[in-house]
């Protein structure tokens, strides 16, 4: 159900960033065409930023499950 979900939001981001390119194409087709031509030079850019953010997310795992392990010792439940 959450996979059916999340897959359609995918579809309607794909589709509202083409029809968001073929208007500025029709407006200001210059810029579209850079644009285009940007794209994957400013993707491979952010490669290196989202693995330091993958890093970072798996870094505070890691600290949260460090600080949280006396209370776990304890006995303290997660809702989970």
């Amino acid at each position: 159900m959450l996979h059916d979900l999340l897959d359609e939001i995918k579809k309607m981001k794909t589709l509202l960033i083409m029809i968001l390119w073929a208007l500025l194409l029709v407006l200001c087709w210059p810029i579209a065409v850079l644009a285009l031509l940007l794209w994957p030079i400013i993707w491979l850019l952010s490669i290196p930023f989202r693995v330091l953010g993958t890093v970072m997310e798996a870094f505070l795992a890691i600290v949260k499950s460090i600080l949280f392990l006396p209370a776990r010792l304890l006995g303290y439940k997660d809702k989970e």
